[in-house]
């Protein structure tokens, strides 16, 4: 596995990479096909001291994303508060693909990039640029990466219709699927 460490308004001393290491390198034994891992630190100024130390783990793993993150007034609790997260994370992705064995979608081998098109500055100010690889797969399986990353909405190709579709959590529960169609 591929670990980085990156630091914001935090000084990653060898003490501090060695620990993330350490506590990270467990989680190989639940899910061995961890590819790369990304760890990022992150010290704010905030009135309560409770979620002073914020840590932001994200694992790449045979074509799936998660991600975990915690806040706390200690570094090295923020760290083991990712790991155990995170350890649930794996457990949860684990019994679902195994439970539903499901595959991945055998789909085509060319990615689809998506990079933001550019608007005058005078109307929309962007402070953030994203670029990523959709992945193929179908509505289901997009869903429980949604799930697993925590958010409200997910990008993926999908296989069945060979566009860009979009999976989103409704008010009631649901979920959404936004597919482009032609005039």
């Amino acid at each position: 596995m591929n670990l980085t460490v990156h630091g914001r308004n935090v000084a990653v001393s060898d003490r501090v990479q060695e620990y993330v290491e350490k506590k990270v390198s467990r989680l190989d034994k639940y899910l061995p096909q961890i590819r790369e891992a990304r760890a990022e630190l992150v010290r704010s100024e905030t009135r309560a001291s409770a979620d002073r130390y914020t840590a932001q783990l994200t694992i790449w793993a045979d074509g799936q994303i998660l991600r975990a993150e915690e806040s706390s007034e200690d570094l090295f609790a923020s760290v083991d508060a990712i790991v155990d997260k995170m350890y649930r994370q794996i457990e949860r992705y684990k019994g679902r693909r195994f439970k539903n064995k499901r595959r991945h979608a055998a789909a085509a081998a060319a990615a689809v990039e998506i990079s933001a098109t550019q608007l005058p500055e005078e109307t929309v100010n962007i402070v953030r640029t994203k670029q990523f690889v959709a992945e193929p797969m179908i509505p289901e399986e997009a869903v429980e990466q949604m799930e697993l990353l925590g958010h409200d909405f997910f990008v993926f190709f999908n296989v069945d219709t060979s566009s860009l579709n979009i999976v989103y959590g409704r008010r009631d529960g649901n979920y959404g699927l936004l597919q482009p169609r032609s005039n």
